[in-house]
């Protein structure tokens, strides 16, 4: 664990702040929005959590198995991607689970994995 914390410290904090953002009472703003901003914001908190696990990674002296980084940087987010909706469903009273947020928050963690595979493909290549 402690390795862990030392190799994704910034992935660490970012999932962090997802869980407290997820599940604190919103404060009331007055900005202008548009129908789907919402949407594109869990889209932009995974896509952005999960870059930076990817970015740590490629940076790390250490490489996982491949089954083993595909449920850490993939099936992991996206579980707590579950777990978060469920938790707000269920435990606050100022939230609400929706299975559109789990949507565009499983995209945020794809787009982030296709990204970093495209990333790693391009790198080999120079190699």
């Amino acid at each position: 664990l402690v390795k862990m914390l030392r190799t994704y410290p910034f992935t660490t904090l970012c999932v962090v702040l997802v869980w407290y953002l997820c599940l604190i009472k919103p404060p009331s703003l007055s900005v202008t929005t548009f129908d789907g901003f919402d949407k594109i914001v869990h889209m932009s908190m995974y896509l952005g959590t999960c870059g930076i696990f990817w970015t740590e990674y490629f940076r790390a002296r250490h490489r996982l198995r491949r089954a083993v980084l595909l449920l850490v940087g993939v099936v992991a987010p996206i579980f707590m991607s579950g777990l978060i909706e469920l938790a707000q469903e269920n435990f606050t009273t100022c939230r609400s689970g929706e299975w559109a947020d789990f949507a565009a928050n499983t995209v945020g963690v794809l787009v982030a994995f296709v990204a970093a595979a495209v990333y790693r493909h391009k790198r080999l290549r120079r190699k």
